[in-house]
């Protein structure tokens, strides 16, 4: 008669994936300057007053949050402000708008981001040599707000069909929110060169760097992974144009705000995932998201 051990063998240790998944981290990801430049400020400041921020300083849910946990005050409009000061977000702001928060009263803290700064001269540099402004960009995202609200007359164009609304000028000038795609920018204005050949038309690339790195960077990615994982905010302009050209470039993609958005069943039968992220997701998030992907065992 045999007798049961005293004590049962330990459980046998989980199996590593049959086969292993490559994670292919895009060049790059993730914040920008800009944007850490502004949360910066935004932190600096916070401990020492009151202090309300005129929009979202960044479309980023996880910073939001931040900033809300150190008092900070989030208001869309100058005369719902109740501190004594307000600070303009990385998207900048027309002139138009900082007079009225000056008429007010109020303390100014300044995080326009340097690239965006450099826009608004582009386009206002073009209104006075006599273009008439084309903005190729969201017509109610902030940072187009800020391009468009000092101008006597402008048009925001983002489609084909846009293009085709124009009425003719003589002289066009284009720009764009800084966050667009530069091939759009660049189909556009052919559009528009094509449409009225007897005008003069003027580009003046306002795209910035970072993000013509990061859609570089994702396009190289989207060519060679199975799956696409695009982390940022979903009100983030930069992140859903990440995501667009990784989707057009024949990758399934998922836009994740944080890795609790993860799902196993994404990477079904995916044995190279790519990683992304828009310029305002911080560096832990874009971690977080990473180990998950690693950690995920492979599934046919």
């Amino acid at each position: 008669m045999s007798s049961l051990p005293l004590h049962p063998p330990p459980p046998a240790p989980p199996q590593p994936p049959t086969q292993p998944r490559t994670v292919l981290r895009a060049a790059h990801l993730g914040m920008c300057f800009g944007v850490r430049n502004a949360i910066a400020l935004a932190l600096a400041h916070a401990p020492t007053q009151p202090l309300t921020i005129l929009g979202d300083l960044v479309h980023n849910p996880t910073v939001l949050k931040r900033l809300l946990d150190q008092g900070v005050t989030i208001q869309h409009q100058v005369a719902a402000v109740s501190t004594p000061t307000a600070m303009i977000t990385a998207h900048g702001a027309s002139r138009r708008r900082l007079a009225e928060a000056q008429a007010r009263g109020l303390r100014i803290v300044d995080a326009t981001c340097p690239l965006v700064r450099a826009a608004h001269a582009a386009v206002q540099n073009l209104a006075r040599a006599g273009f008439h402004p084309v903005v190729v960009g969201l017509r109610d995202h902030v940072e187009v707000r800020g391009l468009t609200e000092d101008l006597a007359a402008f048009d925001v164009v983002l489609t084909e069909e846009d293009i085709r609304r124009l009425r003719p000028r003589a002289r066009f000038g284009v720009a764009a929110q800084t966050t667009q795609p530069i091939e759009r920018v660049r189909h556009l204005a052919g559009l528009l060169r094509e449409r009225f050949p007897g005008a003069e038309v003027r580009v003046c690339d306002t795209v910035c760097q970072p993000t013509k790195q990061r859609q570089y960077a994702a396009l190289e990615i989207a060519r060679c992974a199975d799956v696409v994982v695009v982390v940022g905010g979903i009100h983030s302009n930069n992140t859903r144009e990440l995501a667009a050209t990784c989707a057009r470039h024949g990758a399934r993609v998922h836009h994740v705000q944080t890795a609790a958005d993860l799902r196993p069943a994404w990477l079904a039968g995916a044995a190279t995932v790519g990683l992304t992220a828009g310029t305002s997701t911080p560096d832990e998030v874009v971690d977080e998201v990473e180990r998950w992907l690693r950690a995920c065992p492979v599934a046919d």
